[in-house]
């Protein structure tokens, strides 16, 4: 039977989201952009390791021009936790991006989206952040 009639019949899973078009280049997927943000920002925001080895050099400088706030936390102080919320990926234009919530003491809170590039072929890294002021 062919594989047309074997979806048809539900026999045929579906092809995931993250599944490549034969040639083309490998993609993170949500979970593993998941665990990258969640690495990321662990509890108390991005580590000064992170901030040198896990941000794009277009982002590093975004940041370095942003005197008012830190922009990787889209805050001034260093958060109690952070939340990461759902992951999307967008295979066409080989970005990923999750809301990041930093919770300060008083519950105060800051709202962040945060993007990284899917290439898989390089190392993942932060590539920019869009603050909810």
């Amino acid at each position: 039977m062919a594989a047309t009639g074997l979806a048809a019949l539900g026999l045929l899973a579906a092809t995931p989201a993250a599944a490549q078009a034969p040639g083309a280049a490998p993609q993170y997927t949500e979970a593993q952009v998941r665990a990258f943000l969640v690495g990321f920002y662990g509890d108390h925001g991005p580590s000064e390791k992170d901030r040198i080895y896990k941000v794009t050099e277009e982002l590093k400088k975004k940041a370095s021009e942003t005197e008012e706030y830190d922009l990787l936390l889209c805050a001034q102080n260093t958060p109690d936790t952070v939340r990461i919320g759902k992951v999307t990926t967008e295979a066409s234009a080989a970005t990923g991006w999750a809301q990041v919530t930093p919770v300060f003491s008083g519950g105060t809170q800051s709202h962040l989206t945060a993007y990284v590039g899917l290439d898989a072929s390089k190392p993942m890294k932060l590539s920019d952040i869009t603050c909810d002021l």
